[in-house]
């Protein structure tokens, strides 16, 4: 059985926090579409479009905010790799199997509907929202066991691991090479303060802005010097002492950033991005093929690709299946995968940069995805969670 062995705290923490965020994230996704529905849409529209010095306000969220919420994910994921739920391979196999399920079967199902110039946006069903999924479970008590929850986070987080490498190598052009030498040398200097020990994270942080404006100026796209940075930053762990008391670089960074961003940074994202003028599209938007590929990705190539994956990865022996849990449980959880918001948002802005109502189109698609696949996996999870407690005797009304 899969059975997580990462110190209790730690993890109840980093749940916590993601589901309470999530929370607060679809709040403001919400919000994001009254608005852009509402009198106030021109207004709403002229505000995200203001330039603000060299940049506007929607390009400084999204390529300068969203690179601390990177940062963030290139943290926790290294920490996970180093010391925690992908620590070692027995652990990684049943998440990592997964995620690889759910994020090939998405893509497929996307290019079944695509063709041509909309192709490029195949990425944009493969990667889960964890502090929306999280959300949902929140919402779900002790219907949904541990080892589930945690099964999920690290999904989560190999997912957001592949959706950094897919922007990588699949959503830049236009390389200045002068530039990506500088940034070449700012990673050089970064790696040289982890070797000689430098334990200070001001250095760490005045060399990651340098990084982020050569990435920025070199044409790969800015958000990814969070990543680098972030596995740049020294962990040390103390054995037999939680992550709260633990006083290494990476640990530091990481608290200080968790409730920023999953209370500021990503709902802003949210708020300035599920914005979908709905009334003003053509009607063929609403049956496009970008908006049923990115729909149909999140509702059935998730929840197909990650438990088909999983289910193959345990009756292989490649890895035990979740503690406590049964099939249909695990079958709830894949289908919350397909709750798809921030990093599939992220991936249309990238995949169609010039076209307003290819985003449109993809955003809707996210939105009806990740709405269908939530309502679904909750009600899944919600009636296998009651069968369950009512067979251990422990339903409490």
């Amino acid at each position: 059985m899969y059975h997580p062995h990462a110190h209790p705290s730690a993890i109840r923490r980093f749940l916590e926090a993601q589901s309470s965020a999530g929370i607060v994230l679809m709040g403001a996704a919400v919000a994001a579409l009254l608005i852009a529905n509402s009198p106030l849409a021109q207004d709403y529209a002229a505000i995200l479009h203001a330039n603000v010095g060299p940049l506007s306000l929607e390009h400084w969220i999204n390529d300068g905010l969203m690179t601390i919420f990177f940062l963030l994910v290139g943290l926790e994921i290294k920490r996970e790799i180093l010391d925690g739920q992908l620590s070692t391979w027995p652990r990684r196999a049943l998440p990592g199997v997964a995620a690889l399920g759910g994020m090939i079967v998405p893509a497929l199902i996307y290019l079944g509907f695509n063709r041509g110039s909309t192709a490029i946006g195949w990425a944009i069903p493969a990667a889960t929202d964890i502090a929306f999924a999280l959300g949902v479970i929140a919402l779900l008590g002790r219907r949904v066991p541990g080892s589930l929850r945690i099964f999920l986070a690290a999904l989560a987080i190999i997912d957001d691991l592949g959706a950094v490498i897919i922007i990588a190598a699949f959503y830049t052009s236009g390389l200045s090479l002068p530039y990506l030498a500088g940034a070449i040398l700012a990673i050089f200097v970064l790696i040289g303060f982890n070797r000689f020990g430098v334990r200070r994270l001001s250095p760490y942080l005045l060399v990651g802005l340098l990084l982020w404006l050569l990435i920025l100026w070199s044409g790969l796209h800015a958000t990814l010097a969070g990543v680098i940075l972030a596995f740049a930053i020294p962990m040390e762990r103390t054995p037999g002492r939680s992550d709260a008391d633990c006083d290494s670089p990476l640990h530091r960074l990481e608290r200080a950033l968790q409730k920023p961003v999953g209370f500021i940074v990503v709902p802003i994202f949210g708020l300035a991005n599920a914005g979908v003028p709905l009334l003003g599209l053509p009607s063929g938007a609403l049956m496009a093929p970008v908006t049923f590929g990115a729909a149909a990705g999140l509702i059935f190539g998730k929840a197909i690709g990650v438990f088909c994956f999983s289910s193959l990865a345990v009756r292989m022996g490649i890895a035990d299946f979740p503690a406590h849990a049964s099939r249909i449980q695990m079958l709830g959880i894949a289908l919350l995968c397909g709750i798809g918001f921030t990093m599939s948002i992220f991936i249309t802005l990238l995949a169609f940069p010039d076209s307003p109502l290819l985003q449109a189109q993809a955003k809707i698609g996210i939105l009806t995805g990740s709405f269908v696949s939530g309502l679904i996996g909750f009600a899944v999870l919600h009636r296998a969670g009651n069968v369950a407690l009512h067979a251990s005797g422990d339903m409490a009304e």
